[in-house]
């Protein structure tokens, strides 16, 4: 008889843990869902369909938006959309390393600081990305003129052509990237070199590693982690971005980010704006399982799975 009482209080307390845990993460559901999987799904949806008279997609369900996306258009086949792919592709690859080159330094560097200015030195960091994005790019379209003394160093240098600017330019793009996503790459690796065991660096040192070899050994490892993170927080938006390459590169440095923004504005074609944007969703992921893979196996656990 005492066993009843038991087991109906052990139902009501799993009811309540489940109305209870319902409760907490439905509101954060109905978001994901909402503004997520919903134009997710109305994107996929979108690239299936045909191109309507005035660029909205129509019926009926058609996969011209991949072939025209693919370069196959009325005149045969053309590479442009190759070409901004792999584009969008070596930019993200060149801006995402320098900034690990740079980020690395900085972190390191903050980690050394006294305890009471690590806020102050991450908040330097953090400060330029409060400016609007657009005021940031216009801020580095007046330093990379014409006869401003960066474009008369690199003439000087024999960079570039006299009374040429660095902008618009592949390099000005690279530079903006660089420029817009340095905090979201020092800050996981601050987080990092935080929980930096030091003791396997003296030992490296203490075993006559050259200074290199005791990073790739003993600081490499453990900074992997925030590594990944940064690299994903980097690569994934500097991947499609738009207004950096749009303003810097002055139509010279077309990016996939651009290609989607001209079919669903000027181009008016949104199945095709749609396909693009998928092709870009799919890359995107196919990097992070890259990463993923990367982290498990130079990491050796799942701290470092993203």
């Amino acid at each position: 008889m005492s066993k009843r009482p038991f087991e109906r209080s052990v139902r009501q307390l799993r009811f309540r843990e489940t109305r209870h845990l319902l409760l907490t993460t439905l509101p954060g559901a109905f978001w994901i869902v909402l503004f997520l999987v919903l134009p997710s799904l109305y994107l996929v949806s979108m690239a299936f369909l045909t191109n309507g008279t005035y660029g909205q997609p129509s019926l009926p369900l058609t996969f011209d938006a991949f072939r025209q996306l693919a370069g196959f258009g009325f005149l045969g086949w053309s590479p442009g959309n190759l070409y901004t792919l792999l584009r969008s592709l070596w930019q993200t690859v060149v801006a995402t390393a320098l900034v690990v080159v740079i980020a690395y330094p900085i972190a390191y560097y903050i980690t050394l600081c006294r305890q009471s200015l690590r806020p102050i030195m991450l908040l330097l960091v953090v400060v330029p990305s409060w400016t609007n994005q657009v005021i940031r790019a216009f801020g580095w379209m007046n330093l990379l003129a014409p006869d401003t003394p960066l474009s008369n160093l690199a003439q000087s240098l024999g960079l570039i052509a006299p009374h040429m600017g660095l902008f618009p330019s592949s390099f000005a793009v690279t530079l903006g990237l660089i420029y817009n996503f340095l905090p979201f790459m020092v800050l996981p690796l601050y987080a990092a070199f935080e929980k930096l065991d030091t003791t396997l660096v003296e030992a490296a040192r203490d075993l006559y590693a050259s200074p290199l070899k005791a990073f790739w050994v003993a600081v490499f490892p453990q900074t992997l982690p925030g590594l990944l993170a940064g690299i994903v927080l980097v690569a994934v938006p500097a991947f499609g971005m738009y207004v950096v390459p749009e303003l810097l590169g002055g139509g010279r440095s077309l990016m996939i980010g651009n290609l989607v923004a001209s079919q669903f504005a000027g181009g008016s074609n949104w199945p095709y704006g749609a396909a693009a944007s998928l092709l870009m969703l799919v890359a995107t992921l196919l990097g992070i399982f890259l990463l993923r893979r990367l982290g498990r196996r130079a990491g050796g656990g799942e701290e470092v799975v993203i």
